[in-house]
């Protein structure tokens, strides 16, 4: 059963991993994301989340451009580094937003959903769609993977 809302993404900080390529990278990526961030001695402060600024359809996979976000602690700003990671302060922004219950190669009629759905509120794209990972999966099996889908929107 689909259900979507429309809510205010609160402001935070993120550490952020830019990314280019293949989504095989994840573990890997998050492996030097926390890595960083405990190196610094931040704080994660929420669930981990992946920003797709290009979708693989048309671009392929193999061109995508993505980032890996963890929400820390604080508000502080810090540049990238030579590892390319660095944070940044995400301002307040509406989004739509649904959960996603399954495997990750099972969430593209998620997406459709959701993007129908906001265009029926009257709503518009205002931005890259948004995945927030709720469940570890190390510790679960895909089937049971809660995944959050945010797209950023603004009233038509």
């Amino acid at each position: 059963m689909f259900e979507a809302t429309i809510k205010q993404a609160e402001p935070k900080t993120v550490a952020v991993l830019p990314m280019h390529g293949s989504y095989e990278q994840i573990p890997e990526g998050y492996g030097r994301l926390y890595g960083w961030i405990a190196q610094h001695g931040m704080q994660p402060a929420g669930m981990p989340e992946a920003v797709y600024l290009t979708m693989p359809d048309p671009t392929g996979e193999s061109e995508a451009l993505w980032e890996l976000w963890a929400p820390v602690a604080g508000d502080a700003e810090i540049a990238p580094d030579e590892s390319g990671i660095g944070t940044r302060r995400v301002p307040a922004t509406t989004v739509a937003s649904t959960m996603h219950k399954g495997p990750y190669d099972t969430i593209e009629p998620t997406y459709d959903a959701l993007a129908k759905w906001v265009t029926e509120q009257g709503y518009q794209m205002a931005g890259p769609p948004h995945e927030a990972y709720y469940s570890d999966p190390k510790e679960v099996p895909p089937e049971e993977y809660l995944t959050e889908i945010s797209f950023p929107v603004a009233k038509v």
